[in-house]
């Protein structure tokens, strides 16, 4: 059975994770049971990863047994649904600047589940946090320099020919500039910098001023 389901409920697209821990909700999503196991609603506007595959990013990106660096893991929200993606047989390494967050996030996701490990460091300095080679590098952080930060992170850690999901928060980088201007010139900082750009999501309704860029890095 596959770990993420797509179906209609209440005449709109909804996204379902089997639950890496049945019983237990992170952030108060509805359990439902499908063929015999236990999946968890997906709220694409508390995920910006479930938005952009609500609006068409392929949700095999992130399969089960992939080993994930997850940037910018506040509370967990999203970190508990790529633990339910890459199944017991994968890893979620998730890195969170702020002690305050991180307990949270510690005490919702990581306590409760064995294939997340938490960092408490700074996503400028890889070396804190140092791994193997890791499939998926996943970047959310409100950082003028963002790109920069992800691209230095895969170097790092993302294998060759790795998949790097890179959350683009326009107002961080310039408040003044038109998002959609924003967004290309973080594309093509990519592009120059050793990745192909597949797919480049805007997130509206779920968020406003956001995309997501999907992209993988060149041998």
């Amino acid at each position: 059975m596959t770990r993420l389901l797509r179906e209609e409920r209440f005449g709109r697209t909804a996204l379902l994770t089997q639950n890496l821990v049945p019983g237990k909700r992170v952030y108060n999503e509805d359990l439902l049971q499908r063929g015999g196991a236990e999946f968890r609603t997906w709220d694409p506007f508390r995920s910006k990863l479930a938005a952009a595959m609500i609006k068409g990013l392929p949700g095999a990106i992130v399969g089960e047994g992939a080993k994930v660096l997850y940037l910018g893991a506040s509370t967990g929200t999203t970190v508990s649904h790529v633990s339910d993606l890459v199944g017991p047989g994968g890893l979620v390494v998730g890195v969170e600047f702020s002690p305050r967050v991180a307990r949270e996030f510690v005490e919702r996701v990581a306590r409760e589940r064995r294939n997340v490990i938490p960092f408490v460091a700074d996503a400028r300095d890889p070396s804190k946090y140092s791994v193997a080679k890791v499939d998926v590098v996943y970047c959310d952080i409100a950082q003028p320099d963002q790109t920069e930060i992800a691209i230095a992170n895969c170097r790092a850690m993302l294998r060759p020919g790795g998949v790097l999901l890179l959350v683009v928060k326009s107002r961080s980088i310039d408040v003044l500039k038109d998002p959609a201007r924003v967004f290309v010139e973080e594309k093509k900082k990519l592009e120059s910098g050793g990745f192909e750009v597949k797919e480049l999501v805007e997130l509206s309704p779920f968020e406003k001023d956001h995309a997501l860029i999907y992209a993988t890095m060149r041998s």
